[in-house]
Order: structure tokens, then sequence, then C-alpha cells
């Protein structure tokens, strides 16, 4: 007798939405569509025998179920399931702050910044450079080094100019090597430069879009990151404000540059100042499970969220914001994508955020 078991592999996370489901493989940072169906197969028979799965469902499905599962090395057979527990999906962090976004120009003060953020163990960071793209990107970088910043990775964000040629920015890559990404807005044409390092940092994407704070929060499969740590903190945090911090262009403190409410400026309050009021942290915990619509879709856990930009139609009793948000348009009720601009249930929502220039025309 077969005593086998079926096993799926600790890494893959079935996920279900309304009408579709997926494995998240988190190895592998990729996800699969799957059936309704065979996603309550996983739920259903993971660690039972194969005698006994076919015993309650037959022959035919076990047999097209498993070839799917171990063909894509989402599952196993093995007769000693003790040996295989369940992935810990719970998420932890040691410091306060574990990512910032900073926009400069030319009054930035770098040395009062990045002290502070050195401050709150801030190691992620990503810089909107909206003046003098190259001059401040060198001084950023200059000054970030001789500091000797606990900064470990960044990433840039910057309108295209002249002087950013391809070559010069090659050079800031290989100078630089915490630089994860460069984002050249207002470039002439879409284009991407591979990464130039072996753990796939360093790269550059180019894109026609201006160089405008209205253009965060865009929701699309391109942005998925299935991995273990987004997922986890995705499962059990905000995936966009959890332990974020920002500053904008003018020195004010915010939880991301496009949210409204400021929590008093860098000119006479420090971000651990800012940290510690009373609302700072009001949408750390807001999961997707407890966002409308998001939390009947399959993609949930390996997308991200944007708490500035919503559809604005619901709040919950301690009057935080739970509308999907406004730059999605996939529907996990069709299971279908369309264009979030060019939808007319979001037309009042795009009026009230001024983002009209955004819709697109036929």
């Amino acid at each position: 007798m077969n005593f086998e078991k079926l096993v799926l592999y600790q890494n893959c996370i079935p996920i279900i939405g309304s009408k579709n489901a997926i494995i998240c493989d988190l190895q592998n940072n990729d996800y699969t569509p799957i059936s309704i169906d065979l996603y309550e197969f996983i739920i259903k028979y993971n660690k039972i025998s194969v005698n006994e799965i076919i015993r309650i469902v037959g022959e035919k499905k076990t047999k097209k179920h498993l070839t799917f599962l171990l063909k894509n090395n989402f599952a196993f057979l093995d007769s000693n399931i003790n040996s295989f527990p369940d992935l810990n999906k719970n998420f932890e962090y040691p410091f306060k702050i574990s990512n910032a976004i900073i926009e400069v120009n030319n009054n930035f003060n770098f040395n009062l910044i990045l002290n502070q953020l050195d401050e709150i163990n801030c190691k992620h960071v990503e810089f909107i450079i909206y003046e003098n793209g190259l001059e401040n990107l060198v001084k950023l970088m200059t000054t970030i080094t001789n500091k000797s910043s606990i900064i470990s990775s960044i990433g840039i964000v910057i309108s295209f100019e002249v002087k950013l040629s391809e070559q010069r920015l090659i050079r800031l890559l290989k100078e630089n090597p915490r630089i994860v990404y460069m984002y050249v807005l207002n470039s002439k044409e879409n284009n991407f430069t591979p990464p130039i390092r072996w753990n796939n940092t360093g790269y550059i994407i180019y894109s026609k879009d201006f160089l405008k704070r209205n253009m965060c929060g865009t929701i699309c499969k391109s942005y998925f990151a299935p991995n273990i740590q987004n997922f986890s903190e995705s499962l059990n945090k905000n995936s966009c404000l959890n332990r974020k911090i920002a500053l904008d262009i003018n020195g004010n403190i915010r939880n991301c540059p496009s949210m409204s409410q400021s929590f008093g400026n860098i000119k006479d309050t420090t971000l651990e100042e800012a940290l510690d009021h009373k609302d700072f942290k009001k949408y750390w915990n807001l999961t997707k499970d407890k966002i409308e619509v998001c939390k009947d879709c399959e993609f949930r856990y390996i997308c991200t969220d944007c708490r500035a930009y919503t559809e604005r139609t619901h709040e919950n009793k301690e009057g935080l914001d739970i509308s999907k948000p406004l730059k999605c348009g996939y529907n996990p009720y069709t299971g279908e994508w369309e264009e979030w601009s060019t939808n007319p249930l979001k037309e009042k929502a795009i009026k009230y955020y001024g983002m009209q220039e955004l819709v697109k025309k036929n």
C-alpha cells in the first residue's frame, strides 16, 4: 500500500480571491494562477495520503492535480509529514522604522536628515530629487559615504537631464553599491537597463512620465512582490505604510509624501519626535484583509497598497480610510484588468485629487 502523502512546499502558499486563486512561490519570487478547484484540493488534502485522496475524490482528479503540483515543484510526496512544519508567516523587524521616502531640493540639509535617519536606524531610503538632479545626487551619495551611514539600500528617483547619460548613471551605480535602482523620469522613451550586480541590484528604469508627487500609488502586475518578506509583512501589516517615514519637499514629516497629515516640520521637529505622535502609526496595522475589494483579491499579499490616493468610498469605525486604492484597475470579482483612470466610478475621487491630467485619452 502506498503511504506517501501530498506535501506542499513551505514556500508555496495558495491564496484565494473572489473568482480566482494563485500559488505564491516565495522562494522563486513568482506566482502562478490556479483554479478554485485546485485551491480547495490543496487546502483539504495537503499532508493527506495519496490513497486517501483517491478514495475521496477519485483517481482521475487526484492524478490531474498531483501531476500539476509535482511538475511545477509546488509539492512532493513523502511518508513523514512531521519533518515538514508550516512556514512561519509572522513579521518581525527590530527597529521602529524600516524605510523612508525623502524628497530633495536645493535647500535640503543633507547632514541633518542623514543623521536623523541613522538615529532611527532606517536602512532603506528612496530619495526623490526634484532640483539639480545630478548635482544633488552626487552630493547626496558623497555625504552618505563620508558619514559611513547605516543606510544599506537606496533608491533614486530623478528627472532626466542631458548630463544624466547612460554612461554617467552606470558609473554612479558602480561607485555606489548601495544604490539598488534609479528611476529616471521625463525620459524620451520607456526603457530598462538590467542590473549590473549578481544580486539583481543596480538597474535603471527610464519612463516618459513626469516627476510629480501624484505619480505614486499605481497598482499593477509589474509591482507585485511575491517574496517572503513582503508576503509576511502584507499578511500582518500595511504593505505600504508600515514602519515608513517620509519627508516632503517642504520639510514636512509624513507617513508618505502624498499623505495629507503632517506630524511636524524638520525645522523644529525631529523624526524621532514625529514617530511619537499618537496618529503616526494609525495605518501600520491596516492589512489588505481589512480594505474593501482588496480583501477579496487573490493578489492581496503580494501587492502594495496606497492610502494617499483611494476611491474614498469607505471608512472604518476608527475613521481610517479603508477604500480600494484609486490607481488599481483590477476587479477581483470578474478577474479582469482595466484602465483605472477611465472607470466612471472613480471620477469623483480623480477630481478630488486633481488628477484629471492622468485620465487616459481614447
